[in-house]
């Protein structure tokens, strides 16, 4: 293949601007100015003349959930940019889907919501599911994946009532005047993967061909599911979906702390044996440390010891931390790991750093952890900031400028399903720092819009230690490429907004293309 009169951004800091690229054997094995091409034009090779337009690294989303995106691929989509701003719209639309989907204990999932967009300013109840659906099971998962609602037959179904407890790390919302469960669960995803039955086969493949053509149309390449559930189980799920062809990108494969115990016990060697590496690899332990019950959970010790046990294994630790007593929290855990067996380059990850100050900046870069954040909440979830978030957190809220400023390598990612996995909506967003209405959200931590491209090739490369593969382009990396219709280096934010993928390359392969 042979990509001629092309704006190339490379990436690299020594050869920034190509005009063409030959690819051979899924490699990169040439790029240049000027038309000096000639020795690669053979009567074989595959032509694109991509008239000007502008080919850059194919994108990385370095921190997504496959299995949650492509549930939400085949379920109600109850998010506002639908439309859904009351709980009356949302009740009809799951009346429309029990319509759909006789016998009645058929379960019925939707996600998406917000409350801070319907009309209501609350979250739906069991009671206002159980008017919509009452010979059906109901679940709806809230915009952030980390609280869900339930109907009562549901409720039933996993055995939640006035007397069951909170499970650890979760929290059933109650009446306050009977002690009933309101149907809201926070940080119970776990708890109620282990009792609803999954999609079935059909279903979860139509989600999986459905999420696989939507990467692809937005040039991502690379992903890193980033699930703490995340076990030998869910390993040879992946695997499998590889080995059938239903997921093209190449994928980094986290592990949750069961998994990682498990990963030391078998060593997952009966999976993937025909997948190649570059394809499908285990990188990294996901820990999850939040605050829904009011303390860290984790507490403190038991996180240390959690991080020096993966640290100590060799693998790189990957903290879920959100505000900032979690970041705090996971930058001690972390110290304490190095303090005990020093690592050079470990690159443990703080995933989110939602809330953080400038003083805790200097602390990440100090201890050489990479923060892989989603600049496009700045974008979906901007108005709910500037009206929820205290003004002391609003400042230092997903400060992209300063933590670039101090050195650390910040990595862009989606987590979708929570938003769409668009890179050009999160770089926009790093770089105009606008809402959704245009509302600016701490526009002093605006950036380049080459940095917001470094944040979803090289930096998301490196964060996965793929970067002598991937991440830029040059001779003998992986030929993944992405063909826009505009140039975001030297474009405005909002020209950036509207831009879209007119052809996406994996592998030396054109695997997407518009219009086709």
């Amino acid at each position: 293949m042979l990509l001629i009169d092309a704006n190339v951004l490379t990436m690299e800091p020594s050869f920034p601007f190509a005009n063409w690229v030959a690819v051979s054997d899924g490699t990169i094995r040439a790029l240049g100015a000027e038309n000096t091409y000639g020795e690669f034009a053979a009567a074989d090779t595959e032509l694109i003349d991509c008239s000007g337009r502008t080919v850059l690294p194919g994108f990385i989303d370095a921190h997504l959930h496959l299995r949650a995106f492509a549930e939400s691929c085949v379920s109600l989509d109850l998010s506002p940019a639908l439309g859904f701003k009351s709980i009356a719209q949302i009740q009809r639309s799951i009346k429309a889907r029990c319509k759909e989907e006789p016998p009645p204990g058929t379960w019925i999932r939707g996600r998406g919501y917000n409350e801070f967009y319907l009309a209501e300013k609350r979250h739906p109840t069991r009671h206002d599911l159980d008017q919509a659906a009452p010979g059906h099971p109901v679940k709806l998962t809230h915009r952030s994946g980390h609280a869900h609602v339930l109907n009562s037959q549901a409720l039933s179904l996993v055995g939640i009532s006035a007397e069951t407890g909170d499970p650890p790390m979760g929290l059933i919302d109650r009446d306050t005047a009977t002690g009933e469960p309101t149907g809201l669960l926070y940080e119970m995803g776990e708890f109620l993967s282990e009792r609803i039955p999954p999609l079935s086969n059909r279903e979860l493949s139509r989600g999986l061909g459905i999420a696989n053509e939507k990467l692809l149309s937005l040039g991502i390449t690379s992903v890193q599911d980033a699930s703490h559930l995340n076990d030998l189980k869910r390993w040879k799920e992946i695997s499998s979906w590889k080995e059938e062809g239903l997921l093209t990108p190449r994928i980094r494969f986290m592990l949750g702390p069961k998994g990682f115990d498990q990963f030391r016990e078998t060593g997952f060697s009966d999976c993937s044996a025909s997948i190649p590496e570059d394809q499908l690899r285990i990188k990294g332990v996901k820990v999850i440390l939040d605050e829904t019950t009011g303390t860290l959970n984790p507490p403190q010790k038991e996180l240390d010891e959690l991080v020096l046990r993966i640290h100590r294994s060799g693998f790189q630790v990957a903290v879920h931390a959100v505000e900032e007593n979690a970041v705090e929290s996971a930058c001690s855990a972390i110290e304490h790991a190095l303090d005990r067996i020093p690592r050079p380059d470990h690159r443990h990850r703080i995933e989110h750093c939602s809330v953080c100050r400038p003083s805790l900046s200097r602390r990440i870069a100090a201890l050489g952890i990479i923060v892989v954040t989603q600049p496009a909440f700045i974008f979906f979830h901007g108005d709910r900031y500037l009206e929820t978030v205290p003004s002391q957190k609003l400042q230092n809220l997903y400060p992209i400028g300063s933590l670039l400023k101090a050195g650390i390598p910040v990595a862009g990612s989606s987590d979708c399903p929570i938003v769409p996995p668009n890179p050009l909506i999160g770089i926009y967003s790093a770089v105009s720092r606008k809402s959704e209405s245009g509302k600016a959200v701490g526009e002093e931590e605006k950036i380049s819009s080459m940095n917001g491209l470094r944040m979803v090739t090289v930096h998301a490369a490196r964060a996965t230690f793929d970067e002598r593969l991937k991440g830029s382009i040059a001779t003998g990396k992986l030929a993944d490429l992405v063909l826009l219709n505009g140039d975001p280096g030297a474009a405005s934010a909002e020209e950036i907004k509207d831009m879209e993928v007119e052809m996406t390359i994996l592998n030396g392969e054109v695997v997407w293309e518009k219009g086709r």
